[in-house]
């Protein structure tokens, strides 16, 4: 079933298509530490090579990324997605027969 074929080997086609971009666009350095940092956090790899593959489609990137502009980047992407950790404190009211008036 030729359908079925073209649906295993999307998602290959796709990783290997940015592998290349990625192997385009970023230096040996910088290539290196991306996937060590996608060994240990893959998310954020995979939100750093999104930003550099939409960068390298609109032409904003001059040559290749190097280890220090890829820190910079991962910088950014840091910031964008921060986690915000909120406490929220939930005070029960206890009854207490000294502020009760309504006897």
């Amino acid at each position: 079933n030729p359908t079925f074929n073209v649906c295993l080997t999307f998602p290959y086609r796709e990783a290997e298509i940015r592998n290349t971009i990625l192997a385009q666009v970023l230096d040996q350095a910088a290539r290196a530490r991306l996937s060590n940092l996608a060994l240990v956090k893959p998310d954020k790899a995979k939100a750093v090579e999104n930003y550099l593959i939409q960068m390298a489609r609109f032409g904003q990137l001059a040559g290749k990324v190097s280890e220090q502009g890829l820190i910079e980047i991962l910088e950014k992407v840091s910031q964008q997605t921060e986690k915000k950790t909120t406490v929220k404190f939930n005070r029960r009211k206890v009854l207490d027969s000294d502020e009760e008036d309504d006897y």
